[in-house]
């Protein structure tokens, strides 16, 4: 074929751009549909949609203008006859996205053929995945509030399904209610901060509502930031809203590297960038996502550094990685937010899928229980050791350049909050230091014997491994397609960061140290102290139970009692007794005697005829 044949069918893909989602949307159908006849190429089917993404992610690099202005592959369609478009266009942004959903979606499906082989419902399982894809990639290619509201719906409910998945176990049913119900209260300050938006543009498109903002009163401005803000803190589990996303690790741990990294958790996110001209206009609303995000990343972190279960500590590092990303925006960073957004996806997938490699072949999540991994499965140890590096912000992994830009930023924004940063920096390196050392060196504290999963698992850890390995330095091409800043490091700062990092590191390795030799790891001490506290999460969901969950099941009960059972049941009882007595005087009349059946019928004809007559004189 020749270049410009390429060209043109390349091309051709990227203006199609509602087929990121149409595609998806079909694969799933098809998954669900013949799933059960295709046996193991199920996974092979439900490839494809992210296959398709991906393709048109790359594709659409070659094309989309930089600096992260324009769009190709632009369409609409109506929405209902209100006026309304659901519209779509790629531009850098949704370039950068599109890649990310793609190649970490791909991966997990790969992945996840060898990790759920003997799993039921596997096609219930990758029509999901599928779906998932297609719901995110609606979300990041929307050109208006409208669309990306319909994405974020969507994936709201894949994430529900999927962490419900084993919906038998009742923990598993439970998180996945949890998580349902927390994320729709930022979804009601969404959807109102939607309804405000019209009400004052008449249009919900991004470019609309951009140009609009310096004609709103401040006030107003103020008020959608805020409310914007509160959907993105509840998609993206920050405080204190976060308490759903570490009881989300009772779904499947492909699922959790997938929540993680590139779909559920990562559109807060990208909300707060492309709501930049509305959140940027707002001091009021800029300070408080830069304290939020503060917040979320220490006490996440500190809770992340107590943790016995593998996947929880991995939870409470993402919700304090997602934390340093609201602390960028707030500082006005968020170029380096998305940034950060893309060399986290890379080696949380990584390590998720490195925790799911050991927990497939120990059989626990508890890092007492393991040990000495490293000996027994030493690809997985070497691709969680990168990811670990990473996230650590080790130089010269992804990590590092990604992260040393938000703290660059929120320093320069307050040196304050710039403090409470760095110290949330070496926090990450502690408790990621703690964890590897617990789980791959010493002796196996286990059962069995841990062993390689097959090539579809290996694959997807060397692939994730060389990503987070040379992603950081992407940060020119990734800020070109987005605009926002650019891409050089502080020196200075990179050498504070690279200090804190290696003195957490240290600590960590100590605290490890100290809990194999005093046994602390295998027995863990049951008296009550920091440790068990901050391994609660600092008691937040025990607090919001007592203040907010109980009372409203106590109201909910007495609406029951007092309102369904006392009146509805009542009312709908008294309706079947009438019928039944109403009933029973007329089933009186069915005798069965024909002369009263000729009778009566003679009786009502003569009172018929005696109405009409009189209705025709007048009464």
């Amino acid at each position: 074929m020749s270049s410009l044949g390429w060209e043109g069918s390349v091309e051709a893909l990227v203006t199609h751009g509602w087929s990121v989602v149409a595609v998806p949307v079909a694969v799933a159908c098809a998954v669900a549909l013949a799933g059960r006849r295709l046996g193991r190429g199920v996974a092979l089917l439900a490839s494809l949609a992210p296959a398709w993404v991906l393709a048109t992610g790359v594709s659409a690099a070659l094309f989309a203008p930089v600096g992260g202005e324009g769009a190709i592959g632009a369409g609409a369609l109506p929405w209902l006859g209100v006026g309304l478009d659901v519209g779509w266009a790629i531009d850098g942004l949704a370039t950068v996205m599109l890649c990310l959903v793609g190649i970490v979606a791909l991966l997990v499906i790969v992945f996840s053929d060898g990790y759920l082989a003997l799993a039921e419902a596997r096609p219930r399982y990758f029509a999901l995945l599928a779906l998932f894809t297609g719901a995110m990639s609606l979300l990041v290619i929307a050109d208006g509030f409208l669309g990306l509201f319909i994405g974020w719906e969507l994936v709201g409910a894949c994430s529900y399904l999927l962490i419900g998945y084993w919906f038998t176990k009742a923990e598993a049913a439970s998180a996945a209610m949890k998580a349902f119900l927390t994320t729709r209260v930022g979804d009601v300050g969404l959807l109102i901060a939607l309804a405000v938006l019209f009400a004052e543009v008449g249009d919900l498109s991004f470019a609309a509502v951009a140009a609009a903002v310096p004609r709103m009163a401040p006030e107003t401005v103020t008020v959608v930031a805020l409310l914007l803000l509160a959907g993105a803190v509840g998609k993206s589990a920050q405080f204190p809203l976060h308490i759903w996303l570490p009881d989300a690790m009772e779904g499947p741990t492909p699922v959790s590297a997938l929540i993680h990294a590139a779909t559920m958790v990562a559109a807060g996110v990208f909300l707060l960038a492309r709501a930049w001209p509305l959140l940027g206009a707002s001091e009021v609303a800029l300070m408080a996502t830069l304290a939020a995000g503060v917040v979320t990343a220490v006490l996440a972190a500190a809770a992340a550094c107590a943790q016995s279960d593998i996947k929880k500590m991995l939870a409470y590092s993402t919700i304090s990685q997602l934390g340093f990303m609201f602390a960028a925006i707030g500082a006005g960073a968020w170029a380096a937010a998305i940034f950060h957004l893309v060399t986290h996806a890379s080696f949380k997938a990584l390590l998720f899928l490195g925790a799911g490699s050991v927990i497939h072949s120990t059989g626990t999540q508890e890092m007492r229980h393991a040990g000495g991994i490293a000996r027994l499965m030493p690809l997985t140890a070497v691709t969680w050791f990168v990811g670990a590096a990473a996230l650590a912000g080790v130089p010269p992994f992804a990590g590092f350049f990604s992260k040393d830009k938000i703290l660059d930023a929120v320093w320069g924004f307050d040196a304050v909050w710039g403090a409470a940063l760095f110290a949330a920096s070496a926090l990450t390196a502690l408790y990621i230091t703690r964890a590897t050392v617990l789980v791959f060196f010493g002796a196996y504290r286990g059962h069995g014997s841990p062993h390689e999963g097959g090539l579809r698992m290996r694959g997807p850890l060397v692939a994730l491994a060389v990503l987070a390995a040379i992603l950081g330095f992407a940060g020119g091409p990734v800020f070109a397609l987005i605009g926002g800043g650019a891409a050089e490091l502080d020196l200075a700062i990179a050498a504070a960061a690279t200090t804190f990092a290696v003195t957490g590191g240290v600590i960590g390795m100590l605290f490890a140290r100290r809990s194999l030799v005093r046994g602390e790891v295998v027995h863990p001490p049951s008296h009550a102290g920091l440790s068990s506290w901050a391994r609660s999460g600092f008691g937040w969901d025990t607090l919001v139970a007592a203040m907010i969950t109980r009372p409203a099941a106590a109201v909910v009960q007495l609406l029951d009692r007092r309102i369904d059972r006392g009146v509805i049941d009542r009312i709908a009882e008294g309706a079947g007794t009438a019928s039944r007595v109403v009933g029973s005087g007329f089933s009186a009349l069915q005798s069965g005697d024909g002369q009263w059946y000729a009778t009566m019928t003679g009786a009502g004809a003569v009172a018929l005829l005696t109405l009409v007559a009189l209705i025709g004189r007048g009464l």
